[in-house]
């Protein structure tokens, strides 16, 4: 087969198609993929390093930062880890308020996948759908915590406060109504030909690839492993619910696209799993007003909506955090990305970089 020059082309830091200030060095034989070299950092602000100027409550705001598309997940982390170095038991309402919240902020994550997946590949339609229904979940958001991407809802020991009276009514009607919205998005999609054309059999993952890069959640799952943090290394109240670890069988694009619309399907059946089951109580733990854990170091890990999400804390004994650091999924996930994108052409690489779904506030930090 003929060889003509090879060329290299800069796909981002500015392209829309990046989702964020992702750049990737592409090397090219007419219009294939020879080559792919990432290059990151361009939203680097140093949040792990934030950490040791903070004391341990002053953190969860940077928190929401970090992944802002999914950011209660991310709280949840974090609270979890500082209570498990402490000792300390949060009370039963507030893990219920906990698991719900997490569990909007993933379908709210996952809505936006499908919306700019979409977009990347010119459905425009499709897009505004889905920020449609994710506005709804915002609107939720704002009703518990006043704000509606960065909440800082959780805390050391429970939540903020309580959910107001209005929440339940409101939840339960985007409960009822968001199966058939769903799947009114999921058919438009899937449902076009040239939509198809573009994801199936593109950008192929196996499971054992994806393995030996630390892939996780999603794109690990559409390569046919069924590891999910919340079933296989259950924590807060995970394992009181009644839920399936959906998998693929092909791992490509279709599939990691697929795999986003099966776990809101999930999602919605643990959220109504905990409104039926809250119980009364507290909503916070008695909390010292100082908080000072141990000398020594925890590791933690809780399913985000990008996968596995791990946070490695070191206490000094003092009440300042002294050292942190942070297993994001989308960092792990796109050092798979140019062995992904090799052999395909540009437009293929757009729906690869898509349907692995990375966020640069987690890869840069």
């Amino acid at each position: 087969m003929p060889r003509t020059q090879e060329i290299s082309l800069n796909l981002g830091p500015q392209h829309p198609s990046t989702h964020g200030v992702y750049r990737s060095i592409l090397t090219m034989d007419g219009e294939t993929i020879t080559q792919a070299e990432n290059v990151i950092g361009y939203l680097h602000r140093g949040l792990e390093k934030v950490a040791e100027s903070c004391i341990y409550a002053q953190y969860v705001p940077y928190t929401d930062r970090i992944d802002y598309l999914a950011p209660l997940i991310y709280e949840h982390g974090y609270v979890g880890t500082v209570e498990r170095m402490l000792g300390l038991e949060v009370p039963e309402r507030a893990e219920y308020l906990r698991v719900i919240m997490a569990e909007l902020s993933r379908i709210a994550s996952h809505l936006i996948f499908a919306g700019t997946m979409a977009i990347d590949l010119a459905g425009t339609t499709a897009w505004f759908y889905c920020y449609r229904e994710r506005e709804k979940i915002l609107d939720l958001f704002e009703m518990v915590a006043g704000q509606r991407m960065t909440t800082n809802y959780m805390r050391i020991g429970g939540v903020a406060h309580d959910l107001p009276e209005e929440f339940f009514p409101a939840c339960r009607g985007f409960l009822e109504s968001f199966p058939e919205k769903m799947n009114e998005i999921h058919q438009l999609l899937t449902g076009n030909e040239i939509f198809l054309a573009r994801t199936r059999g593109i950008g192929t993952l196996s499971g054992e690839k994806a393995v030996s890069y630390g892939v996780t959640g999603p794109n690990l799952r559409a390569s046919g492993v069924a590891y999910d943090v919340r079933r296989c290394e259950p924590y807060s109240i995970y394992d009181r619910f009644e839920f399936e670890v959906p998998t693929g069988q092909h791992g490509d694009s279709f599939d990691r696209y697929c795999m986003r619309f099966a776990e809101m399907a999930e999602s919605l059946k643990i959220i109504e799993q905990a409104i039926a089951g809250l119980p009364e109580g507290p909503v916070m733990a008695k909390v010292p007003k100082v908080i000072k854990p141990p000398a020594g170091d925890i590791y933690h890990m809780v399913e985000s909506s990008k996968g596995a999400l791990g946070f490695y804390l070191v206490s000094d004994g003092s009440a300042r955090i002294y050292r942190l650091h942070i297993r994001g999924p989308s960092f792990l996930t796109i050092g798979v990305f140019p062995e992904m994108a090799k052999g395909w052409m540009m437009q293929d690489v757009i729906s690869i970089l898509a349907s692995i779904d990375p966020v640069l506030g987690e890869i840069d930090r």
